[in-house]
């Protein structure tokens, strides 16, 4: 068995999540990737090929074990190798890129990540960065390859796109050769302490390191390693510690219906835990009452879907920058009122911002309330479009005065409303079934807003045939249709209380 970086880096998290990886493959891919973690693959393979142009006209090592032409090249001091590999007895690794340095007479060595950094936050990078090139060193180390500087390429945060993608502006390159140096020890030990682990054909008996584990954070296969933990464990207390975690499971408690009333606990994990123990709704009714004569006729339920383009797609653009190019909106004139509905998409291959801000200045009413789900997100959207339309600013900041957060009674410190079907989130995936149960997502061709946001870049990627697209479009529109008619009646179940 040869370790590579990427299971030595799962193996860190979770390690028996990397040996079922390695040995029973079938579990781990049981769980299939969502169309979110797939954006996010393809996301890092554009990338990839796009920070080849920093350093061009480089040969390219096809395949992911072959370590002969990455012999060959470097033999011959080929000016610069794509995807070099290199194989020990025990570990394999790809590199990035390696670029050879006519001064030192030997390769640089620079790694490529999808994330960004900026120049005025001092190139932070994160310690997963530094194990990544640490292991990579140490192969390296093994083999006798020397290598000089060991460089970390990533997206510019600050970068502004005007016309074509400038690759000096959009990538910033970390020297990180000292850092990742000090780590080499360190990092070594833990790949012999993997390997030595990930060898073993016998299963490593018992549950999975996520027992300690907040539920978000959770490997592939914990639903295999733990499959003995209740439908509602501790793990689903909001933001838990794992301080506290492991309190509660050194103490052989697993259920949230079996925590202690004298368990030490934050207002609003006491709170989950007392709902989901008492099968009963927490209701602050003055609280509720207080919270909507904050909203003023007509009231206008709105929501966008964006899409997150690492490479900006378009003028104007940072990357990852939202691009909005959807919205849904419901208006409610008066009390006695009936919701009319408005919706707007654009999916032709130019930029969305004028269409769709023309488009919300023409249905959007011009006082009342205008009713989101997590106003910052929405706010923000508004704020960049002001920013890149200045004709529209002062309407977006209209906009923004007028926003009133239908979220704020289900979370946090202001919650004003507990289900014990809402587990301790406030995301609306969880509060439309419990209070509207005839309303679902579960049917819906798109569930979630990962997937809406990858269809349309499929779109107007052009990846689909005409009918395909047309019938994208349609569930685009359904899904976000139901966004707000779901705060439409989630708002009438907060008045009929």
């Amino acid at each position: 068995m040869k370790l590579s970086k990427t299971n030595f880096l799962i193996c860190l998290d979770c390690a028996k999540n990397a040996w079922l990886k390695i040995h029973k493959p079938e579990i781990y891919k049981k769980k299939q990737l969502s169309s979110f973690e797939l954006n996010i693959i393809d996301t890092g393979n554009q990338i990839d090929e796009l920070a080849h142009g920093l350093f061009p006209n480089g040969t390219l090592v096809e395949s992911r074990d072959d370590t002969e032409l990455t012999k060959k090249l470097i033999a011959d001091k080929t000016p610069v190798i794509y995807q070099p590999v290199f194989s020990t007895d025990k570990y394999i690794t790809a590199s990035d890129i390696f670029v050879w340095n006519s001064d030192t007479n030997i390769y640089d060595l620079y790694e490529v990540k999808s994330s960004t950094a900026s120049e005025e936050d001092g190139g932070r990078k994160t310690e997963d960065y530094l194990i990544d090139m640490a292991f990579q060193k140490n192969v390296l180390n093994y083999l006798g390859i020397q290598v000089g500087t060991l460089n970390l390429i990533r997206l510019n945060k600050e970068y502004v796109r005007t016309g074509d993608i400038n690759l000096k502006e959009l990538f910033l390159i970390e020297n990180l050769t000292e850092q990742v140096n000090k780590n080499l020890e360190d990092i070594r030990q833990k790949m012999e302490g993997a390997h030595e682990l990930l060898s073993k054909e016998a299963e490593p008996h018992g549950h999975c390191d996520c027992m300690l584990k907040g539920r978000n954070s959770h490997c592939t296969t914990s639903w295999y390693s733990n499959s003995d933990l209740p439908e509602y464990p501790v793990h689903a207390i909001a933001r838990i510690h794992k301080k506290k975690l492991t309190e509660l499971v050194d103490n052989n408690i697993f259920s949230i219906y079996d925590v202690p009333d004298d368990f030490e606990l934050s207002d609003n994990q006491r709170r989950q835990v007392n709902t989901a123990q008492s099968g009963k709704e927490y209701i602050d009714k003055k609280g509720i009452s207080e919270f909507l004569k904050t909203m003023k006729y007509p009231l206008a339920f709105l929501d966008y879907e964006t899409y997150p383009s690492a490479i900006p797609k378009y003028n104007g653009y940072r990357p990852y920058q939202q691009i909005p190019f959807q919205f849904s909106l419901h208006v409610i004139e008066s009390l006695e009122s009936e919701s009319v509905h408005y919706d707007f998409i654009y999916t032709n291959q130019d930029c969305p911002d004028e269409y769709f801000s023309e488009a919300l200045k023409k249905y959007l009413p011009k006082t009342g309330s205008v009713i989101v789900w997590s106003q910052k997100f929405e706010q923000g959207i508004n704020k960049q479009l002001g920013e890149r339309l200045p004709e529209y600013k002062d309407f977006m900041q209209n906009v923004n005065n007028r926003v009133v957060d239908l979220m704020i009674p289900f979370f946090g410190k202001t919650t004003m409303y507990d289900h014990p079907k809402f587990k301790g989130s406030a995301s609306i995936k969880y509060v439309l079934p419990a209070l509207v149960p005839h309303l679902s997502y579960k049917n819906m061709h798109i569930q979630e807003g990962g997937t809406a946001s990858d269809t349309w870049n499929r779109i107007v990627s052009g990846e689909y045939s005409e009918d395909d697209k047309n019938m994208k479009i349609q569930a685009l529109k359904d899904y976000c249709h139901l966004d707000t008619l779901a705060m439409v009646e989630i708002w009438r179940v907060l008045r009929s209380v």
